[in-house]
């Protein structure tokens, strides 16, 4: 029996702190309802974690650019339909025009509204044919990046309608063509070029409007996917990070009770080196 040196003390109190600890760790999980709470919890499960958490705020950002295209599509087939309407107008005038009753001035008074239509696809093409103050008409090929991870990208069509651009030759004569000439004869070979050159205008614009419908189809597919792949990658993440807290209620109720017998242990292991008095007494 020794009095400088309380042995059992000693190991008492190193099992009490270990006890203390375990509680508060149990108290901070439960209370922050986090399984890891610092980095020294489960250091390759926070790793991982964090590796989720990105792929998950990638996804939705990713997602967020999808909802984007599919709304720049919305917005491209609108104008694409007026200029249908405004093409189909003209092949009507160009139509009108090649009928030899008609006579030149006639024919000149049709080109006035042909003209004044052939400026009005201009105009949308070149200025107010807009998404998020972009011309949607004057630019080449757009790229949006759908997916979470470099490289997975869309690219949509090409819709570069320029009189000088660099889009198809078809859309450009539209442009270019009149239904007036000098000459009865001259007059209806214009108007019925420009039959030809509008109803390939509208074949193109069919075409484009096609793609894009394609375009949107397949872009709402890869949304879908995407936000279940978000759903799950969150689901991964949550069984990571966050705790169980029926599990930890259950370590917390045992490192309580830990505590609690580690304090009375303590005291009796203090108390332990009075016993030497009765000797001494003795």
């Amino acid at each position: 029996m020794r009095i400088y040196t309380n042995a059992s003390a000693f190991s008492v109190w190193k099992n009490y702190n270990k006890s203390v600890s375990n509680l508060s760790k149990s108290m901070q999980k439960l209370s922050s309802g986090l399984g890891i709470v610092r980095p020294s919890d489960d250091p390759a499960g926070l790793a991982i974690s964090e590796k989720f958490r990105s792929q998950v705020k990638n996804s939705a950002m990713a997602s967020h650019n999808i909802e984007n295209a599919i709304s720049y599509i919305h917005t491209a087939d609108s104008w694409l339909q007026g200029m249908h309407d405004i093409l189909g107008r003209m092949a009507e005038l160009a139509i009108e025009a090649h009928d030899g009753t008609k006579t030149v001035a006639d024919r000149s008074n049709l080109n006035l509204e042909f003209t004044q239509l052939q400026t009005e696809l201009g105009s949308v093409v070149q200025n107010r044919g807009k998404y998020n103050t972009a011309n949607m008409f004057s630019t080449g090929q757009i790229v949006v990046q759908v997916g979470p991870d470099a490289a997975q990208t869309f690219s949509m069509v090409s819709m570069d309608l320029r009189s000088g651009g660099a889009g198809p030759a078809a859309w450009r004569s539209v442009y270019d063509v009149d239904l007036s000439g000098p000459t009865q004869a001259s007059g209806q070979a214009r108007a019925s070029r420009a039959l030809g050159v509008i109803n390939n205008g509208i074949v193109l614009l069919a075409n484009t409007r096609a793609t894009l419908g394609a375009e949107e189809s397949r872009l709402g597919h890869t949304l879908e996917g995407l936000r279940s792949y978000e759903e799950n990658i969150t689901a991964a993440e949550s069984r990571i990070r966050n705790v169980d807290v029926a599990k930890e209620t259950a370590n917390f109720s045992k490192n309580q009770i830990l505590v609690q017998a580690g304090t009375a242990m303590l005291a009796q292991a203090n108390s332990m080196p009075q016993n030497v008095l009765a000797l001494i007494n003795g």
